[in-house]
């Protein structure tokens, strides 16, 4: 399905006055596609349990060793002493090593990804070490711009649907499954709405 983000828009404040209240103070959707798939999901392990700007220093030096080209070829071809000057650790050289073989093997179809249903792309991304559910979520909605995925135990997420709808403790998953049963089909922007409330830049 195409993400129509003005339809959306227009959905989810008829759908929900707590997130029609978001909408008027955010204003537009700006999700935009990042098409550059592989560099997203090597970028989305790299940035694990990092802050922001640590994980944006280790991504440059990494681009660096690269010679700015972040495919699987190159990154096979890095050795361990050139990960760790780029600050990457041994996990994740395992798990980057891991997402390039499986890559550059054809064990994730990413040329089927666009006919691929959200379940099955999180199957296939979820089979690399280090690619969790959330990140195959986060991968959904900011790379393939998917429109209704619900990323239920992000804690950012969570927290935010906590302060929005005023709940006394985070709410659990099941909670927010039928919260935002009126969302649907467009729970991927109605999230994004969700993060730009904490005042954060979503991703």
């Amino acid at each position: 399905m195409h993400l129509d983000l003005a339809r959306a828009q227009r959905h989810l404040s008829q759908a929900d006055p707590v997130l029609a209240s978001i909408l008027a103070r955010y204003g537009p959707c700006t999700l935009r596609p990042q098409r550059q798939y592989f560099v997203a999901l090597a970028e989305a392990i790299l940035s694990q349990q990092l802050s922001v700007k640590a994980a944006a220093t280790i991504f440059e030096r990494f681009k660096e060793k690269l010679g700015d080209r972040v495919a699987p070829e190159n990154i096979l071809g890095l050795t361990d002493a050139q990960f760790r000057a780029a600050g990457v650790s041994r996990q994740k050289m395992a798990y980057l090593r891991d997402l390039a073989a499986k890559w550059q093997g054809g064990v994730i179809a990413h040329r089927r990804f666009a006919k691929m249903q959200d379940d099955e792309v999180i199957q296939a991304l979820t089979q690399v070490k280090g690619i969790g559910r959330w990140t195959a979520e986060m991968f959904l909605i900011f790379s393939l711009m998917r429109p209704d995925v619900l990323p239920v135990y992000d804690l950012g997420f969570r927290k935010a649907v906590q302060i929005a709808y005023k709940l006394r403790k985070l709410p659990s998953a099941g909670k927010i499954e039928r919260l935002a049963e009126c969302w649907k089909p467009y729970r991927s922007v109605a999230t994004w709405y969700m993060w730009a409330s904490l005042d954060n830049k979503p991703m």
